[in-house]
């Protein structure tokens, strides 16, 4: 390969250059490594690690207007003195079938509690009765197996569905917490549903002052299975 000689005035300016060059490579090194070393200005963010109460259900769960239950149920959680986070996995308009969809996703959060409430969809759309219990029995069977204890919130459907219908519904709740020795409200909407001042105009669904009373039913049935902070 042939080389040409270079003159000491192009060699003065390359020279020139490249310290130039270095200069500034070394200030923009030494800026960097400052932004480095720079305390962020976004603090960071804590774990959570709270024992994980579920609630697991459809849109008496999950609410439709207002607080849902669940987030009353939290309210009162953190008012007397228990440390737990309340996860609310309820889906509007959701059978026990999609539960049964669903169910491995709860699993996988290791709750310390959950909350089980599905059927009245099932219900309304006249879905058979021993379908809904065996669903509602694989749920219960699935969460046993992973030794996560279980309350069953029960709920039943108006008198127009006819008795043939509502009798074995509203008696499946019971009939399952027998037998799987469970905590239950037979009627989660007990408390609320024969005042209109607690109701949601469709004669559903509770509204906000509904749900503080629902959410009161709940925190008295599972209280003695909680810890409190200074218990741990």
């Amino acid at each position: 390969m042939r080389t040409f000689p270079i003159t000491s005035i192009v060699a003065a300016s390359f020279l020139c250059g490249l310290s130039a060059s270095c200069q500034r490579n070394e200030s923009a090194t030494k800026q960097e490594e400052r932004s480095a070393t720079a305390p962020s200005s976004n603090p960071v963010k804590s774990i959570d690690d709270r024992p994980l109460i579920v609630t697991f259900g459809d849109s008496l769960t999950a609410g439709v207007a207002g607080k849902s239950y669940p987030d009353d149920l939290q309210d009162l959680l953190d008012r007397n003195g228990f440390r737990y986070r309340v996860d609310n996995q309820g889906i509007s308009g959701d059978t026990s079938t999609d539960g049964i969809a669903r169910i491995d996703n709860v699993i996988a959060d290791h709750p310390r509690l959950v909350l089980l409430e599905f059927g009245g969809n099932d219900g309304l759309r006249g879905v058979p009765v021993s379908a809904t219990e065996k669903n509602l029995d694989e749920m219960i069977r699935r969460l046993k197996q992973e030794s996560i204890p279980t309350v069953l919130l029960g709920i039943t459907l108006p008198p127009n569905y006819g008795p043939d219908y509502v009798k074995p519904f509203t008696e499946m709740f019971p009939k399952l917490a027998r037998e799987n020795q469970m905590k239950l409200i037979p009627f989660l909407l007990l408390h609320v549903y024969q005042n209109p001042t607690l109701m949601q105009p469709d004669g559903i669904h509770p509204n906000g002052e509904g749900n503080k009373i629902v959410a009161r039913d709940v925190f008295a049935l599972i209280q003695p299975m909680l810890v409190r902070e200074a218990q741990r």
